[in-house]
Parts: structure tokens; C-alpha cells; sequence
């Protein structure tokens, strides 16, 4: 099976690449079309700032490319906040794939950002937590969320309720990082590459 992390100059991706090798797996890290295009999976991972993000994609001509594939496709953490369709971060158009709107956390309880550390996700039924119990705790490192919305798969509650997880046709995405999130990560990541 053939695995393409894409690359873009976002940060995080040695540990999307390390969590892969745990579970067997070689993946090739890659901005190359024909690559992308000829994979079994895509993951789309990062750590960064989301203008210059999409900066890096539009030069590599992946903000055109991302949104066309057809194989299972997963967003972490930037990546799916980049997969939305604008960012207040940088007042960023991004890739338009969910009709979301990626939103700043407004403090008004004296609480932290960015969210970091462990928090529970909630959901229903859904091969991308198979195996799993709903409130399991994943681990999160953000300033800005993806809106509720109807191609929500999980919720976190962090001054405001947010989607965790969203999904539309081929396209996943996850707010947390489970390449950091212990055994509860690794069965995500197992049940992307099994979908």
C-alpha cells in the first residue's frame, strides 16, 4: 500500500512519519502531483501558520490538486483547518473542501491558549473511531477551531464546542494529533489505513 504524507514546509511531519513506522508503515513524503495522485492514502499533516501554509500549497499547485483526489484523504490539525474554507488566522481563503469557517478561541473565562494538552472527543458510530470509546482523550496543540457543522464526525468542548473531527465523501480530517495521542492515535491512524 502506498502511503504520501504531502509536504509543504509545515512543520510536524517527522512524527506522522515515525507513527506510521510503528504501525509497518514506509510513507513517502512528497510534493509531487504524480505522486499524490498515484497514492492508496494521502495525509495531509502540519504545524503552522495558515496564510503562509496556503502560500506554500499555491506555489506547488496542491491548492488545486488537494481538493480533486479521490483516494481517503486525512487532515491533522493545520491540514484540516486548512481543508476548510476560510481561516481568521492570516484572513486566510483555504481549500474549500469542508464549507467551514476556521474561528480564534475568544477568552472570556480566564481560560488558556492555545488549547493544549489532553481533552476527550465525543462521537457516533464511525469507521474512523472503530474500536474506540467515545470520550477518549486525544492530545491537542491549537489557537483556532473548526466551526460545527453537518460533515461533523466528533466534537471537543474547549470554551466553545468545535468539531474535532469532520468527514465529506473521501476527505477526513482531525483537529488533534494522533501521532501524539498514544494507543487512541494509533487505532485512528490504523483505521484511516484500513478504510
Amino acid at each position: 500500500m502506498k502511503i504520501v504524507i504531502v509536504e509543504y514546509n509545515a512543520g510536524n511531519v517527522q512524527s506522522v512519519i515515525y507513527a506510521l513506522n510503528r504501525i509497518g508503515i514506509e510513507p513517502i513524503l512528497t510534493s509531487s502531483h504524480d505522486e499524490i495522485l498515484s497514492a492508496d492514502k494521502v495525509i495531509f499533516p502540519g504545524v503552522g501558520e495558515a496564510s503562509s501554509a496556503m502560500r506554500h500549497l499555491k506555489e506547488r499547485g496542491l491548492d488545486k490538486l488537494l481538493p480533486t483526489l479521490k483516494q481517503p484523504f486525512l487532515g491533522v490539525c493545520i491540514g484540516q483547518q486548512l481543508m476548510c474554507e476560510h481561516s481568521e488566522e492570516g484572513d486566510t481563503e483555504c481549500l474549500g473542501i469542508f464549507p467551514v469557517k476556521v474561528k480564534h478561541f475568544l477568552i472570556n473565562k480566564g481560560e488558556k491558549v492555545p488549547h493544549m494538552g489532553w481533552n476527550t472527543i465525543r462521537f457516533n458510530d464511525h469507521p474512523l473511531f472503530k474500536g474506540l470509546s467515545d470520550e477518549s482523550y486525544v492530545y491537542y496543540v491549537h489557537s483556532y477551531y473548526c466551526e460545527k457543522s453537518k460533515d461533523n464526525i466528533a466534537t471537543t468542548d474547549y470554551i466553545v464546542e468545535y468539531s474535532a473531527a469532520l468527514q465529506k465523501d473521501n476527505f477526513y480530517a482531525v483537529q488533534f494529533h494522533p501521532e501524539k495521542s498514544g494507543d487512541i492515535g494509533e487505532q485512528i491512524i490504523k483505521n484511516f489505513i484500513e478504510l
